[in-house]
């Protein structure tokens, strides 16, 4: 295999048709005709000398090279963001971009006014947010900034803890017009319509940590997305787990079971190459101060 033959291009659009899943989706992302992907794809087939889809009806499957070699091109395709990003703008400049990486229910409820805050303060920057519940590679480059909830482990990561955000149990006003208020953990068994996890399995051991015998068939609607269980909370559909400062509204929540309560460490994770960067610098200590602020609000609403 000649790997000097190995072009952005033909990657780029491996990269695209695995995201999509087709050549037409693929086309359509990259912004080119489906007759060139095709084509591109074929090369790179012939540059590994390997098969990398299968075709049907329904699309395109990978082959086992396909998902060897994915990791490979989503690295270079990292790179070549992070490239871009810090070719944005002079390092000592307050301008350019950064991205920021983020879980979806706190890129949804709240990073948007800490960002126009950011953004007040210093127009020139420009925000790539990109919400995820899975953590992005910062050592590879995926993201400038991260906002994790849990402690980074790798030495390269500058990490500040910002502090605790309490999570508990809340329901709407529309579910308790049609529900008794729980008064222990056993009445959630009940006659009550809980919200819970689907296939996340960590959700039932935080639970069993806080002596709540649950198990996934007594959930009324389980989904493995943060921002669902909250609008499903807030619709009254049930009762859900919630961050407490995100209980004031609207609408606004009533805790159920005050007593029972979990904590969320807050981290704000940047690349140790990055400290001297001026815009991922502003960045950074904007989202430290604002998101300090929010986990420092009232215990309960």
């Amino acid at each position: 295999m000649d790997s000097a033959a190995l072009s952005w291009d033909l990657l780029g659009s491996f990269l695209a048709v695995m995201r999509a899943g087709s050549l037409s989706g693929a086309s359509r992302s990259l912004g080119v005709a489906q007759p060139t992907v095709r084509r591109q794809i074929e090369k790179l087939e012939e540059i590994l000398g390997a098969v990398l889809f299968t075709r049907s009806q329904t699309g395109l499957t990978p082959t086992e090279t396909a998902t060897t070699t994915l990791p490979y091109a989503e690295s270079m395709a990292a790179v070549a963001e992070a490239l871009v990003r810090s070719a944005s703008a002079p390092s000592d400049a307050e301008r350019g971009t950064v991205r920021v990486t983020c879980s979806e229910v706190v890129g949804v409820e709240v990073l948007p006014p800490m960002v126009a805050d950011l953004r007040r303060a210093h127009p020139q920057l420009q925000i790539e947010l990109s919400l995820s519940n899975a953590n992005e590679d910062l050592l590879r480059r995926d993201a400038d900034v991260a906002v994790r909830m849990a402690q980074p482990t790798q030495s390269a990561l500058v990490a500040k803890r910002v502090g605790t955000v309490k999570l508990g149990l809340f329901a709407s006003e529309t579910y308790l017009k049609d529900h008794a208020l729980p008064r222990s953990p056993a009445d959630l068994l009940r006659g009550q319509a809980l919200i819970g996890k689907d296939r996340d399995t960590s959700f039932f051991a935080a639970l069993a940590a806080a002596r709540l015998s649950l198990k996934r068939k007594d959930f009324a609607l389980r989904t493995d997305s943060d921002v669902a269980h909250l609008a499903a909370v807030r619709a009254g559909i049930g009762i859900g787990i919630c961050q407490v400062p995100l209980a004031v509204g609207p609408p606004r929540l009533q805790r159920v079971l005050p007593k029972l309560s979990f904590d969320l460490p807050v981290w704000v994770v940047t690349h140790e190459n990055l400290r001297a960067s001026r815009r991922v610098a502003l960045v950074f200590e904007h989202l430290v101060g604002s998101l300090a602020k929010y986990v420092k609000q009232a215990s309960s609403p």
